[in-house]
């Protein structure tokens, strides 16, 4: 298993940031000391296409950070940190207090929204962004091909445009 391979885990989680900031038209972002710590604890049970779909979320989630954190990885709830150590992360990093105020424009950005609109925005704009290569963007959001499908369709029966697979017309995330 991955998880038993902790050097294996950072030498790809290298690789997959350079492979898909590449692929994101952005500079290769550079992964943090203790992004990779979590990278190392977390279980991987979907092994290295679970890391390679973390990356590849990771690098997007950053936005124009050029440093990966831990919370860009949006790991499962297998992976926690304790007081100390989230202490540890927001000293140990200058951009920490710039990246904390981003995440709570973020968060206020989304006051008042229901979850259906959240989910739905981040759907479209995860799909606009992988120029509407529906097999992409589920990879992206960690959902099967076909959960996709079934949510493109009730939003298209609703009203809401959908990208086309090839549309370029992408929009920063």
């Amino acid at each position: 298993p991955l998880r038993l391979r902790p050097l294996d885990i950072e030498e790809l989680a290298f690789h997959f940031s350079e492979k898909y900031s590449e692929a994101n038209h952005c500079p290769t972002k550079t992964i943090s000391k203790n992004t990779l710590t979590a990278l190392k604890n977390h279980p991987w049970s979907g092994n290295v296409r679970e890391l390679e779909n973390t990356i590849h979320r990771s690098i997007i989630l950053s936005g124009n950070n050029q440093i990966i954190e831990p919370e860009n990885l949006k790991l499962e709830a297998t992976q926690s940190f304790s007081h100390s150590e989230i202490t540890a992360i927001d000293s140990d990093h200058s951009s920490a207090q710039h990246t904390n105020s981003a995440t709570i424009e973020e968060a206020t950005t989304l006051v008042g929204k229901t979850v259906a609109e959240v989910e739905k925005g981040l759907i479209i704009d995860t799909l606009k962004h992988c120029f509407g290569n529906r097999t992409h963007a589920a990879n992206i959001l960690g959902i099967s091909i076909r959960t996709l499908r079934n949510k493109l369709k009730i939003y298209n029966d609703q009203g809401t445009s959908i990208p086309d697979h090839g549309d370029h017309s992408r929009t920063a995330i």
